[in-house]
């Protein structure tokens, strides 16, 4: 059974860039979000030091298990199914995913649905929540340690997300998010290698815990800024999103940024296939058993097209081999 692709043209979500006179407003720090990451962090630290001196081999594949279930919870979906609706699932992949997305401790799936498409839509302005135009450590991480600004909150009030909403894995998420992650982000992640093979606490507590969930932080963190920063911009040469290989490998797929602003629809944000993209991969999987279906992918035409238009004419090197 091969994956159920359809192949599309359907209108960009902003064909063109928004443009934002505005000079950028303050920031104003929320002292508690920061006394908050130093405190993750500094566990994280202490994790890392702990797995390193005492971790078992067994414990370090675990770790990468741990971190791929994590990524998917965010790529496969709060990203590609909730917020762009580049493929459907059916109830069985939809549990399985908000249960990886509880493990990402990243909001809820409807707040990052909200967030993610204002993000789309008003991408380099006041109302983009993580706007690059602040700086590299605004668009990383700074942006949860302030205020939302005034713009984000009021065009955010105007993106329609009751789709999202209308999925009752969804609402059950938003209801019960608390209890959910502390089980699903420390708890389990801790329970399994202290039961299974007895592996000291400290390596399952602060590694499988506060480490990998910090870890699995800047992998997302990373497309906010890095792949917003430097790169090649072979599809939209006027946004601030680039492609980047190395985000790419680090947050399983997400760093084809300039393709995924300029084809928000498709399921692969890539036209690459499968290389530096473990999540595609998995959704061509779920396919393949049935629980992914109508798969949204850009027509090789409408991409070709595109980037004779808007293209900065380079052509990544990965770019070269897929064609060849």
């Amino acid at each position: 059974m091969a994956p159920n692709v359809v192949s599309t043209t359907l209108p960009e979500e902003h064909p063109e860039p928004q443009q934002d006179t505005k000079p950028l407003e303050p920031v104003q720090i929320v002292w508690r979000n920061v006394l908050l990451f130093i405190a993750l962090h500094a566990a994280a630290l202490y994790g890392m030091y702990a797995v390193i001196l005492n971790a078992a081999l067994t414990s370090w594949f675990y770790g990468v298990f741990l971190c791929y279930m994590t990524g998917l919870g965010v790529t496969a979906g709060a990203h590609r199914l909730w917020t762009h609706r580049s493929y459907k699932a059916k109830l069985p992949l939809r549990i399985f995913l908000a249960f990886c997305n509880c493990m990402a401790l990243q909001n809820d799936l409807y707040e990052w649905a909200r967030d993610h498409r204002v993000h789309h839509k008003f991408a380099e302005t006041n109302a983009d929540p993580h706007n690059v135009n602040r700086g590299f450590f605004f668009a990383h991480m700074g942006w949860l340690m302030a205020k939302k600004q005034k713009d984000v909150i009021e065009k955010g009030k105007t993106v329609d997300v009751s789709d999202v909403w209308a999925d009752p894995v969804v609402r059950f998420q938003n209801r019960f998010y608390v209890p959910l992650c502390a089980l699903c982000c420390f708890i389990v992640p801790a329970a399994i290698p202290y039961y299974c093979w007895n592996e000291k606490f400290v390596v399952c507590f602060f590694g499988a815990g506060f480490f990998r969930y910090i870890v699995c932080l800047h992998f997302t963190w990373f497309v906010n800024s890095a792949a917003h920063m430097w790169g090649n911009k072979p599809y939209d040469k006027n946004i601030s999103a680039v492609e980047t290989k190395w985000v790419s490998a680090f947050a399983i797929g997400e760093g084809f940024h300039n393709y995924h602003h300029t084809f928000p629809w498709d399921y692969s944000t890539s036209e690459l296939g499968y290389k530096y993209n473990f999540t595609t991969f998995f959704i061509d999987c779920m396919a393949y058993i049935g629980q992914a279906y109508d798969l949204k992918t850009a027509s090789k035409e409408s991409v070709e097209q595109r980037k004779l238009r808007t293209g900065d004419g380079s052509y990544s090197m990965l770019d070269k081999k897929h064609k060849e």
